[in-house]
């Protein structure tokens, strides 16, 4: 193949943008190349298809696009942080708010408001996710991660809301949080277990995941942020030699030798993952929508 066969083009507004995407250079490029990545993987029905995402997104308006995913089938597991159900939950009945990320925050405090990043979050927001847990989870009882979701998205559906919460209960989608309990809901089971019995088991959950993993003829994953999220997604597939598809979007850096931050390439090594990867390196909420924007 002939290295330059393809030019840079100019572009000036979005659509050519759009159309050219993968001859523009730099970051732009490599999100080209990762929307490729994921037409085909979205494309074959063979493919058990990942999300993954930190729960910090569903504070966002990211929210949308994750639900139109699930509608349009393009999910078929999440992986996720235990913040995902907090704020699915709260932004189902209420509203989160446009900030800043420069403010007084001990003004916020004094006021109870709660600041994540440029969006603030009301004390009374987890107040009103305290109050539904408890009548959720009144009488106690042992669940996994996923079983603790499906209770929310019951919960939700009843409601009438749609949330991915209650579009995967109707799905029956698993949300795998393996670490559900570094959220709201696991300062809410701590209370709730002075008066009751009430445990989470993920190994229930690990069971079932990795035996998807193991059955589905290939497996791909669009990663979202870093943490216990990305690595619960790509080691659990070490057992199968690795993801047959894999895009990253993320901010960090891998010099520091973090999971966060660990290349695509990185873990082709450990065998996490296989041929078709690409690394997209920006902040999730206008990434993201362009990813996506000829797939939903």
């Amino acid at each position: 193949m002939d290295i330059l066969e393809n030019p840079v083009k100019d572009v000036d507004n979005l659509k050519d943008y759009l159309d050219y995407i993968l001859q523009v250079g730099f970051q732009s490029t490599e999100l080209g190349r990762a929307r490729e990545v994921l037409k085909e993987m979205y494309n074959q029905k063979n493919v058990l298809k990942i999300l993954t995402f930190t729960g910090n997104l569903v504070a966002t308006g990211l929210r949308g696009f994750f639900m139109k995913m699930i509608e349009k089938g393009y999910v078929d597991i999440i992986v996720t942080t235990g913040a995902t159900i907090d704020h699915d939950v709260i932004r189902s009945f209420t509203d989160y708010y446009i900030g800043r990320f420069k403010v007084n925050d001990r003004e916020l405090y004094n006021q109870g408001i709660n600041r994540l990043g440029n969006i603030y979050v009301p004390d009374s927001a987890y107040e009103l996710f305290e109050k539904i847990t408890r009548e959720i989870f009144r009488d106690g009882g042992e669940y996994s991660p996923s079983e603790i979701a499906w209770k929310y998205g019951e919960y939700l559906y009843n409601k009438g809301k749609r949330s991915i919460l209650s579009l995967c209960y109707q799905k029956r989608i698993p949300i795998i949080s393996p670490g559900i309990i570094d959220a709201a809901v696991g300062l809410n089971f701590y209370f709730i277990s002075k008066s009751r019995q009430i445990e989470v088991n993920p190994v229930k959950d690990l069971n079932m995941y990795l035996n998807r993993i193991l059955e589905a003829e290939k497996t791909g994953a669009l990663i979202i942020g870093g943490g216990i999220s990305k690595h619960h997604t790509i080691g659990a597939n070490i057992i199968r030699d690795g993801l047959d598809y894999a895009v990253y979007i993320n901010t960090a850096n891998e010099w520091d030798g973090s999971l966060s931050g660990a290349r695509t390439d990185e873990a082709v090594s450990w065998g996490k993952i296989k041929d078709k990867h690409i690394n997209v390196y920006g902040e999730a909420t206008y990434i993201l929508p362009i990813l996506l924007y000829d797939l939903l």
